[in-house]
């Protein structure tokens, strides 16, 4: 009890004295490098990269600043549309200690779990399922532009605003337009920022830095100029790509053509009642339809959601933020031990995809048909499920047909269809 008692005594005493250094010294948030990657590029190139992580981390702050100063690669700033692409502003806004006034907006509702690196990694983010979004690949699932390219502002502006249903993320209330514009940009930041830092480390390939290469040597600025310059235009132009990757969304957008009310209504709730009425229906044609779709070769919906949608057929697949570093590694997913030292330099341990169930009636991407039919047409980035490669009309069956599986709550079924919730009143949530 003595020892027990005496090494009590040593905590308080320690935790008191990190107390007493931390309000006389400010606490200095800094973006968490990318150990991962790095450890991935290390093992790859049979060479250490605590030298290029070092330097990919001063041109990193030289680009982007810091959480609590951020900024923005002024040289290709310049012209529009770049120049009005991000708001500083907006930036300002969302970064820095939620303590200080008009400041924090990210760090108090965002970086628990998205981390403050917007790496995924935030203190709760292990015990969520699903995980919350690493950025840094640069890849979202809920989008109306296709797989392999950029979302717009206003889709991650939308699941700022109303959540994500399944999930953690729910919609925060207090947030303002304006808060949800500064989120949004600071977002398109930290994806940004971690996309240039994956291609800085990439660089290592073509370097030895045993024989004195280097990736950013600011000193070379006085003793080797050229040098110098020719390392900076090469990280000007990885931040260069990343832009202009994210203008050229809104030239990628496909449209969803028109649908027809009276057989694709705008509630799951209208359709399962009109499933339940006496005699044919256009509705229940187009269910009927779109069934016929879910199970054929043609799209293979039922190789992962099952034959009737409930989420039970194809189980043992991952998304593509646990193959970025299992297969670049060979590993095999389900091989726990192999996995520690990526685990150990903060890779979350590995988890199944789960296919949608679709009685629960849950649509992370949105539950309006029009969310829906952009999930089928468009695939869901960075999952296993693909474009459907079918057209308008038998996407619009198909949406038809996934709303007809859901099982309301036995006090949904005395509602009226007409009375059945849109996509801003549903109870939201990552």
């Amino acid at each position: 009890m003595k020892i027990k008692s005496w090494l009590l005594a040593i905590g308080v005493v320690s935790l008191l004295s990190a107390i007493g250094c931390r309000e006389q010294q400010p606490i200095v948030v800094e973006f968490e490098p990318n150990m991962v990657f790095a450890y991935q590029m290390s093992a790859r190139l049979e060479q250490p990269m605590d030298q290029a992580l070092d330097e990919a981390n001063e041109a990193l702050i030289e680009l982007f600043g810091t959480p609590d100063e951020p900024k923005l690669p002024e040289s290709i700033l310049e012209e529009e549309p770049l120049a009005s692409f991000l708001s500083m502003d907006h930036l300002v806004a969302a970064s820095g200690p939620d303590t200080e006034s008009g400041r924090g907006a990210y760090r108090k509702h965002c970086a628990t779990c998205h981390g403050v690196t917007g790496n995924g990694r935030g203190t709760t983010a292990a015990l969520l399922d699903p995980y919350p979004r690493d950025y840094r690949l640069g890849r979202f699932k809920f989008k109306s532009t296709p797989i392999g390219t950029k979302p717009l502002k206003e889709d991650i502006a939308k699941l700022i605003k109303v959540g994500l249903p399944g999930t953690a993320m729910k919609a925060i209330p207090e947030l303002t337009e304006q808060d949800i514009d500064a989120l949004t940009d600071y977002v398109i930041y930290l994806s940004w920022r971690g996309e240039v830092e994956r291609s800085l480390l990439m660089e290592a390939e073509y370097l030895e830095f045993a024989e004195g290469d280097s990736l950013y040597d600011p000193s070379l600025k006085e003793k080797e100029p050229e040098l110098f310059e020719e390392q900076n235009e090469l990280i000007q132009d990885f931040a260069l790509e990343v832009a202009e990757s994210w203008l050229d969304a809104p030239d990628r957008v496909q449209e969803v053509p028109a649908r027809d009310p009276t057989i694709v209504p705008d509630t799951m709730e209208e359709v399962v009642a009109a499933m339940q009425l006496e005699g044919n229906s256009p509705i229940k044609e187009s269910v009927a339809r779109g069934q016929e779709l879910f199970v054929s070769e043609k799209t293979a919906c039922a190789k992962c959601h099952g034959k009737e949608g409930h989420g039970d057929g194809q189980n043992n697949d991952y998304d593509e933020w646990t193959k970025d570093w299992t297969e670049r590694f060979g590993l095999a997913p389900d091989d726990e031990y192999a996995q520690v030292p990526l685990i150990a330099r903060g890779a979350l341990p590995v988890r199944k995809v789960s296919p949608r169930n679709f009685q629960e009636g849950v649509y992370r991407g949105g539950v309006d048909p029009e969310d829906i039919y952009r999930r089928i047409a468009l695939g869901i980035e960075g999952t296993p499920m693909p474009a459907a490669a079918v057209g308008a009309e038998e996407i619009w069956d198909l949406v038809n047909y996934v709303r007809s599986l859901y099982v309301p709550e036995p006090d949904e079924l005395s509602d009226s269809p007409s009375a059945g919730p849109s996509a801003e009143q549903v109870t939201l949530g990552n």
